[in-house]
């Protein structure tokens, strides 16, 4: 292939105010192949760039942002339009919409994620062995990074952001239904890349929303692509933990569990309840089930199922529950394993600590917990025993983002046990080396 050849393939893919579509393998294989090109090679500027180059062009890129608001609110509501004209459900839209709070949400993010301290080349450990030699374990960055993810437009920023400051390139394939407010979202990052002097490929989008560009990036580009992390649904993270040839970093489900425990008060219970299952019903951190303590099932359920239905959530609950509210609807087995990201939670009376700990090991997806109660020893036995990526005491689950961790953003959350669990942030998408210094030292 030329490189006119290579240009005409990605103009095509453009597509100029709409892209195409459909490509033909040639063309796929032609526009991945040069994405992956270009992020290998500004993988290896990014590696001997000091941390101040990416700190500068995280602050233009907010810049930017802040200065084009108004045609990022363009961009997205083309999106938004094409997405209810598509019959998108409710979840998704709430994920897809953009207003000013979330753009300045995103802003502060960059700006956040550039004041961080430099995650690479940090000593993370050093010893001196009898023999002399000085060993010391550095942090770097683990090169390029794919991330695959749907409709939600921040991500754009927020991957853009983390992987650049941890020194990684990383190659961006958000869904069809976010392509143009992703695009005007990119095009700010790259005016930030421009300003410090980064090569483009750095952070780069895939410009098409032709599926065999994500088959293609799974299988075909081993070469270029370290990592890949996929944000979205199930049934996309299933399909990148199926056909990526490269280690994959994500969840499959947030099946996240409330516990009320018998000593909870109430008005403490109320408030951590509605909030972790309403405030925003279609991220991983909102709740799915709620279990109550047998104790407290008589003074605390009443009051749960009642705020709960009338700020629109749909309760399911077996009969014990629905005898303290005729307007809860009968629960069946699949709904304790299913991740609802809508306004639909699931009701169950267990009893104590012991059997609430027992549900969530039988059908958690191992992502995020909820204790309230005000008894101490009960909270920390709960804490110890759940072998999830986040555990919490008397706090919504709403909490579960890197950004409230002080991580300024995140790319998702981990619920795997290698390399990073919980919040994806910068200081998660490095990895390290060994860096040896002797004297003359040989091994007899």
């Amino acid at each position: 292939m030329t490189i006119t050849d290579i240009n005409s393939a990605i103009n095509k893919a453009k597509g100029g105010k709409q892209p195409q579509p459909e490509l033909s393998a040639l063309e796929i294989a032609t526009i991945m192949d040069e994405i992956g090109r270009r992020a290998r090679e500004a993988a290896v500027h990014l590696a001997n760039r000091d941390g101040k180059a990416m700190e500068s062009a995280l602050y233009c890129a907010a810049a930017s942002m802040r200065a084009n608001v108004d045609l990022i609110l363009k961009a997205n509501a083309k999106d938004m339009a094409s997405a209810q004209a598509a019959g998108l459900p409710a979840a998704m839209l709430d994920r897809l919409k953009l207003d000013d709070a979330r753009i300045a949400a995103m802003v502060r993010s960059l700006d956040e994620v550039a004041s961080m301290p430099n995650p690479v080349g940090q000593v993370l450990a050093g010893w001196d062995r009898p023999n002399g030699l000085h060993i010391e374990r550095v942090s770097v960055p683990l090169g390029v990074i794919g991330i695959i993810y749907e409709s939600r437009p921040n991500v754009t920023a927020d991957a853009a952001a983390l992987c650049l400051r941890a020194g990684n390139a990383v190659i961006l394939r958000g869904g069809s239904e976010s392509y143009f407010s992703s695009k005007a979202i990119h095009e700010c990052i790259l005016e930030g890349l421009n300003a410090a002097r980064i090569p483009e490929g750095a952070v780069q989008r895939v410009p098409t929303i032709d599926r065999a560009a994500v088959g293609y990036m799974l299988g075909n580009m081993t070469q270029y692509i370290d990592v890949i992390v996929p944000r979205g649904g199930r049934s996309l993270t299933e399909r990148v933990t199926r056909d990526a040839r490269v280690p994959v970093m994500g969840h499959l489900d947030g099946l996240v569990h409330v516990y009320v425990d018998g000593k909870a008060d109430l008005e403490m219970a109320r408030k951590i309840v509605l909030n972790a299952k309403m405030r925003r019903t279609g991220i991983c951190g909102a709740a799915e089930t709620l279990l109550i303590d047998r104790r407290c099932a008589a003074t605390h359920l009443p009051a749960l199922t009642a705020d709960l239905i009338g700020a629109g959530c749909e309760v399911r609950g077996g009969a014990d529950v629905q005898a303290f509210d005729a307007r809860v609807k009968p629960v069946s087995e699949s709904d304790w394993t299913t991740e609802y990201l809508d306004a639909i939670i699931s009701v169950r009376i267990v009893d104590g600590v012991d059997q609430a700990i027992e549900h969530i090991q039988r059908y958690g997806s191992q992502h995020t917990e909820s204790i309230v109660t005000d008894d101490a020893p009960t909270a920390e036995h709960f804490l110890a025993k759940i072998d999830s990526a986040i555990v919490m005491h008397n706090a919504s689950t709403q909490f579960a983002d890197g950004g409230e961790f002080g991580m300024g953003a995140e790319i998702g959350i981990s619920t795997s046990k290698l390399h990073a669990r919980g919040p994806v942030g910068a200081a998660q998408l490095t990895s390290y080396k060994y860096v040896v210094r002797g004297s003359g030292q040989t091994r007899a």
